[in-house]
């Protein structure tokens, strides 16, 4: 797939791409910004070398993709004039994001962004502002192709099934660090939502698996035992390597993906400090089979 100026570079067989050509330190016109957000969709998950944006710069490239979302339900966003951009600094750990043996977070176990959210966003966008001289990589998982290598009686079985999101166990070390009492209000009022454990891609009609190991607490109408084995299942059936792209970055890289159908993994080996600017894109509610969750 290519505009004129636009080469997309696939780099496997379901999950990932390169996109080269593009410079989004200039406003795109329609066609190249048409394309950009069908490749995201298409592959997944696209990288953008070589963009050093800044962060109002990142935020109009993200437009494209649709209304955007505050930073974080529980995290400022970077200063008053981007309220949207997260900024995930090691230095000073804002999200308990730290390098090797200073702590991890829910971006060091695979996820997929805000699922504790009744409309958890559509899109995400990464841009890589310090990066250590190794380690540091983020891996994707794709979460539709899992899906579609299931068995026929595994899709049968889960086809219908709901799971229940939770934000309160990820988050819970807020309320320890929270003088103020201000995060555990925040906490207080991101209820556990239910979502379908096989979503339908509203885009494209893909059924993808939309269950994580961060934020998915248990599949409804199960005992716990049957919830957990099946959870366990789908969650190392998606990251089997044959599902996943790693990206090694460097400053000035961009990385998109398609939050309705990928996790992802920031892996914490690093030693040095790392500090990325995220963007995320508004979304619906997630609909599977059946439609949407009452």
């Amino acid at each position: 797939m290519s505009t004129p100026h636009l080469e997309i570079e696939p780099l496997t067989g379901t999950l990932g791409a390169v996109v080269h050509g593009i410079d989004l330190t200039q406003p795109l016109d329609a066609d190249t910004a048409a394309a950009v957000c069908t490749a995201a969709v298409r592959h997944r998950v696209i990288f953008l070398r070589d963009q050093h944006i800044t962060p109002g710069q990142q935020v109009a490239f993200a437009r494209h993709f649709g209304a955007l979302t505050p930073a974080h339900p529980l995290v400022g966003g970077l200063d008053e004039e981007h309220p949207e951009v997260l900024q995930l600094d090691s230095a000073d750990y804002p999200l308990g994001v730290g390098s090797r043996g200073k702590g991890t977070s829910y971006n060091n176990r695979w996820h997929t962004d805000v699922t504790f959210s009744a409309t958890p966003p559509a899109f995400a966008l990464l841009a890589g502002k310090v990066i250590p001289a190794r380690g540091g990589d983020t891996l994707w998982a794709d979460l539709v192709d899992a899906y579609a290598t299931l068995s026929d009686p595994i899709k049968a079985l889960i086809d219908p099934l709901v799971a229940v999101h939770d934000a309160n166990a990820t988050f819970n070390r807020f309320r320890a660090e929270d003088p103020t009492g201000e995060q555990r209000e925040k906490l207080s009022k991101l209820a556990p939502v239910r979502h379908p454990v096989v979503r339908v891609h509203p885009d494209t009609g893909e059924r993808g698996l939309f269950v994580n190991d961060t934020f998915t607490a248990a599949i409804e109408g199960l005992e716990p035992a049957e919830s957990d084995a099946i959870l366990s299942l789908l969650y190392s059936h998606c990251i089997a390597p044959e599902r996943t792209v790693r990206w090694h970055w460097r400053e000035g890289d961009l990385a998109v993906w398609d939050n309705r159908s990928t996790a992802h993994y920031a892996a914490a080996d690093y030693t040095e400090r790392r500090v990325m600017h995220r963007v995320t894109v508004a979304g619906d509610r997630p609909f599977g089979i059946n439609g949407t969750v009452d």
